[in-house]
């Protein structure tokens, strides 16, 4: 990898999208020992604890990628990677000669592959890689990742990866981890829908919520999406489930358009967007996923 070393022969590395899974991620790098710069945005976790490790702080897209060998975005989809690679002050208008721009968010692929093009045009060099798990697993340094890209360049850039990821998965070509991120996606947060919605019947029907959650345990049920919301069902705990439902239904709507656009089914996919869409629609967008039991149990009304 052609880099700008520092003095402890690590690339510089800027960071774009410091929220949640992004602040994880940035602590991750630094304990590494990799230079960083990040944007300075309103959307942004508190970052003093980061700047006092040394990071630095860059006004716009552009600052940062003219700072860094490495810029790993970790915004929230196809519309704000789009934006800030392409605006007038955007990474793509400071990017150095072989810098390497690493994708973390959920996108749409056809997009990813247009904004590869456009970054190999630049000069630059492009993974997407995005990420599975949660914000804990993120400060942890524990995150999977499905990246798409060319193999070499994965491999070059596999100890940056594993600063903050414990899992990580070569996919295949440029836009090969978005694809495989939203299959994964919509088996997740479908069997979420799915064991919500039969957790709001239960409510309604007098079942017994933690019985209900024993014969799934110990029957065809049991599975990660049940270790995620039975905290809820049982004690109206979300801590183990904090995606929110405006994320959700934002994946389920760029799987379903992947899906058109390869010609595959996905009457089951739209149905399970639609679930999402109507809490979001109801005003609970921003609460995590586990609180669309209640808006289904009182029969999908607020």
């Amino acid at each position: 990898m052609e880099t700008s070393k520092t003095l402890n022969d690590k690339p510089r590395v800027g960071i774009i999208g410091v929220g949640q899974m992004g602040h994880g991620i940035a602590s991750n790098i630094l304990k590494a020992g990799y230079p960083l710069v990040l944007l300075d945005h309103p959307g942004n976790q508190p970052v003093a604890d980061l700047l006092t490790a040394g990071a630095h702080a860059a006004a716009t897209p552009a600052d940062v990628a003219r700072q860094a060998d490495i810029i790993v975005l970790c915004v929230t989809g196809t519309p704000q990677v789009e934006q800030v690679l392409l605006q007038t002050d955007g990474v793509l208008a400071g990017l150095r000669p072989q810098a390497i721009i690493i994708d973390c968010s959920t996108a749409i692929p056809s997009s990813t592959l247009r904004l590869a093009e456009a970054v190999t045009k630049a000069g630059g060099r492009f993974l997407d890689a995005p990420m599975t798990r949660t914000p804990k697993e993120a400060a942890e340094g524990r995150l999977n990742l499905i990246v798409g890209g060319d193999t070499a360049l994965f491999e070059a850039c596999l100890p940056l990866l594993r600063s903050y990821a414990e899992n990580i998965t070569h996919a295949g070509p440029v836009g090969s981890g978005h694809r495989l991120k939203l299959l994964h996606n919509y088996v997740s947060l479908g069997f979420s829908a799915v064991l919500a919605e039969a957790a709001a019947c239960a409510e309604r029907a007098q079942v017994d919520s933690a019985v209900l959650m024993d014969i799934l345990a110990k029957g065809g049920g049991d599975g990660v999406v049940l270790g995620r919301l039975r905290p809820y069902i049982e004690h109206g705990d979300t801590n183990a489930f904090r995606f929110s439902i405006a994320n959700a239904m934002k994946d389920m709507g760029y799987y379903t358009a992947m899906a058109e656009e390869a010609g595959a089914p996905h009457a089951a996919a739209e149905a399970i967007r639609a679930t999402y869409a109507a809490a979001s629609d109801a005003g609970i967008a921003q609460a995590p996923v586990p609180e669309i039991i209640d808006f289904l149990a009182g029969g999908g009304k607020k």
